[in-house]
């Protein structure tokens, strides 16, 4: 049986902990194992830190909304705001092999969420904002 719940907060980052706590719980629910959960509490809390410092351009300019999805195979997470528009397709793919001295900070965000994840999709449209959707699989490889 599925069950959805959202949760919408201000653009803040104390607003990180209670989505966070809010996305375990959900992965909890779902049945994931430790990691799994663990995994989907991280790739949360990067999207929502990247919505609040790149689509809003600092805090409290709009609002990030979060829903959990949970079904018989795991948990959907989808977040959406309506900040700047985001395409991961102009994203650079990091260079995992510089040294930490030379890499720039940031911009692994990205990276790590599609590591972490099952699924990762983006979507932007004028009416909806931006919307990330992740997907978490019982029994997936974290």
């Amino acid at each position: 049986m599925d069950t959805e719940q959202t949760l919408t907060l201000p653009s803040r980052f104390n607003s990180l902990a209670v989505i966070s706590e809010f996305a375990t719980r959900a992965a909890e629910s779902a049945g994931l194992d430790p990691c799994a959960v663990y995994a989907v509490q991280m790739a949360v809390d990067e999207a929502c830190s990247n919505i609040i410092e790149h689509a809003y351009g600092g805090e409290g300019r709009g609002a990030i909304e979060c829903t959990c999805r949970i079904n018989d195979d795991g948990l959907t997470v989808i977040i959406r705001d309506q900040g700047r528009p985001f395409d991961p397709a102009i994203v650079p793919q990091p260079d995992l092999h510089a040294s930490l001295e030379d890499r720039k900070g940031g911009g692994l965000g990205l990276y790590f969420m599609r590591q972490l994840m099952d699924e990762v999709h983006f979507e932007f449209a004028p009416d909806s904002g931006n919307v990330l959707t992740i997907v978490k699989r019982k029994g997936a490889a974290s």
